[in-house]
């Protein structure tokens, strides 16, 4: 049974390697595309310009996976402030040799009554952790409020601030273990409370600039890397590590951690939302903007129609006496 268990581990395994040669594979090919594709982003760059409230309207008419993000509140100084969006694959644009899934948000805004910020970069960097985990990694962003009361977070944004800053202090943490609740701090335990008292249905789209993901440092992710890379070479020489043990092992580690390593984000579903910008509402933004114009001329078509309807009403009507 065992020797049965091995050889499913190991054809497992294999299988894992052939979908990393798939993903290596395109992301080379994202390598390639994203220089060849820069100049056509800064032409329509150029272009767009020229027309007044572009990206509001892009937004506006943003894709089920993003708008489900985005409050009324978040619309009411999106359509009315937001001038600009940019995406930079910033680790190869110049030619570097980094990871093209790196990536940075850049959001402009005119003078709003909300934050004083004009301008709001959100970067990410994809790690792997030495347990297997890989996503996007970020750093939360300021935002500065005019006052209190135009706080779209509720204060959740600031405290994430203060909770990173505080971490940041006691150095790099094995992103394997998970620190438990009644370990808080007094910030933490405040933005424990403020989400809980939010609700992940009421958070603002703007407590995506607090987003951390997964707690990776680049040096574990290098490191991480490095040993997937000497445990492939190993199995393609013959080598492989009793597959099954490690397997228990990791079954172990799980069995051992209950705590949700997400607990204190704002905005777990952040890395989802900086996919959907950078791959659809980004290179499609022309679409989103079209799609715009024709809802705006469909509405215009529809109230035409009914002033028809009504004129056609007033006509039909019978004339009574003494008219």
């Amino acid at each position: 049974m065992a020797d049965e268990i091995d050889v499913s581990l190991a054809s497992y395994e294999e299988l894992m390697d052939l979908e990393k040669d798939f993903e290596s594979a395109e992301l080379e090919i994202l390598r390639q595309q994203i220089p060849l594709l820069k100049p056509l982003y800064e032409k329509r760059t150029s272009a767009i310009a020229k027309i007044p409230n572009f990206w509001a309207l892009v937004f506006e008419q943003a894709p089920p996976d993003l708008d489900q993000f985005i409050q009324p509140s978040d619309s009411a100084v999106l359509l009315s402030s937001l001038t600009s969006i940019s995406v930079s694959h910033f680790d190869v644009e110049n030619g570097g040799k980094g990871d093209p899934r790196n990536v940075a948000v850049t959001m402009e805004f005119a003078e709003n009554e909300w934050f004083e910020d004009k301008v709001l970069v959100k970067k990410f960097w994809h790690r792997q952790s030495k347990g297997n985990d890989a996503g996007l990694v970020s750093e939360p962003v300021a935002i500065k409020w005019k006052a209190a009361d135009k706080d779209l977070t509720q204060g959740m944004l600031d405290l994430a601030i203060k909770v990173w800053e505080n971490d940041k202090k006691q150095g790099p943490s094995d992103s394997t273990k998970v620190k438990k609740e009644k370990d808080y701090n007094a910030d933490e335990k405040a933005l424990k409370a403020k989400i809980e008292a939010t609700g992940r249905g009421g958070v603002s789209f703007f407590a995506w600039f607090g987003f951390r993901g997964l707690n990776v440092s680049e040096e574990e992710s290098r490191l991480a890397i490095e040993k997937d890379k000497k445990d492939r070479a190993e199995r393609e020489a013959g080598n492989a590590p009793d597959l099954l043990e490690a397997q228990e092992e990791e079954e172990d580690d799980d069995e051992d951690d209950d705590e949700d390593p997400f607990g204190l984000e704002i905005f777990p579903e952040g890395d989802e939302v900086a996919i959907e910008i950078t791959e659809d509402l980004w290179p499609n933004a022309i679409k989103y903007f079209t799609q715009a114009q024709e809802v705006d001329v469909s509405d215009m078509d529809f109230e035409e129609e009914d002033e028809d309807e009504e004129m056609d009403d007033d006509e039909e009507k019978p004339k009574t006496n003494g008219s």
